[in-house]
């Protein structure tokens, strides 16, 4: 079986409604869902995030990032960082925990690696997702954190699927390797299956998950890759981050940037440099806060 073949197999089992998550997403999720809940106060919300230590060391390094602790002031219990963070930024964490558990537990070296790769990509993604939201295309920054997040969570999905289809890993590209070969303006390298499938296992678990319509689309039209200058949308957002982030993912072959290559040729030097130089800070702190490390 190729990868190919791997991914189909896979499809197919989601179109008959068989999408298993491993059992240590279900804490996150129904920490997830009780934050959704209206009737949910900033009590409550401190007491489920100190139901789960990984989420509470997160919700405390957020809490002191650059990105979110302006006054300077170093918060260090949960309840405090609770209600610096809000129910907003905690919604994102939890989805965060959800996204990294999903690979399962530590599995062969390939599988660490690919987890290791993927969480590192999405962590800078959701932190310039932020920042560019704020700086250049005045979407919602806690809303492009969050897309950030979970664009890839169709790949934390097929790393948990490794053990059965391990043609996943042993096929993708090597970790550290740029995305895709090819040219992305070639109209023949767009029409890729795999590219595809995942992106339809990813809109798939986002549905899943409750994610919102306004994330879907996003993902969506990031998918397509058509970037408009200057960005405005969320799916801008998301297509700039990419461009921006330092990693790559490990698992799509095709990178969704479509005319993303081109932005630097786009956009003014003056801007990008602007937003890595006066964000470098603010970016590190917050890929620092979402490191969540090796699933459990």
């Amino acid at each position: 079986m190729n990868r190919l073949a791997a991914l189909q197999s896979i499809a197919a089992e989601v179109e008959r409604g068989e999408l298993s998550f491993p059992t240590s997403v279900a804490v996150a999720l129904k920490i997830r869902e009780a934050l959704d809940d209206p009737d949910c106060h900033m009590e409550a919300a401190a007491r489920l995030v100190q139901a789960e230590p990984l989420l509470s060391a997160r919700v405390v390094a957020m809490a002191n990032s650059v990105a979110l602790n302006r006054s300077g002031r170093t918060v260090s219990d949960v309840r405090s960082a609770v209600t610096r963070l809000g129910f907003s930024a905690l919604r994102s964490l939890a989805m965060a925990l959800v996204a990294r558990q999903m690979a399962g537990p530590a599995g062969t070296p390939a599988q660490q690696r690919a987890a290791a790769q993927l969480w590192t990509h999405t962590a800078h993604m959701a932190a310039l997702a932020r920042v560019i939201a704020r700086r250049v295309s005045g979407q919602n920054p806690e809303t492009a954190l969050f897309a950030g997040l979970v664009h890839e969570v169709g790949g934390f999905y097929l790393l948990s699927r490794a053990a059965q289809y391990p043609v996943l890993l042993e096929d993708a590209p090597p970790a550290g390797a740029a995305a895709a070969e090819g040219d992305p303006d070639d109209p023949d390298d767009m029409d890729d299956p795999e590219a595809e499938l995942e992106r339809g296992l990813t809109l798939a678990v986002l549905r899943r998950l409750a994610v919102p319509q306004q994330i879907l689309e996003a993902i969506t039209a990031y998918g397509e890759g058509y970037l408009a200058l200057p960005p405005a949308s969320l799916a801008d957002t998301l297509l700039l981050a990419n461009h921006l982030a330092p990693v790559r993912s490990p698992l799509r072959r095709g990178e969704a940037d479509g005319e993303a290559g081109d932005i630097a040729l786009q956009l003014s030097d003056e801007t990008l440099a602007g937003i890595l130089q006066e964000s470098a800070e603010e970016v590190e702190s917050l890929t620092r806060a979402l490191d969540f490390g090796a699933p459990r």
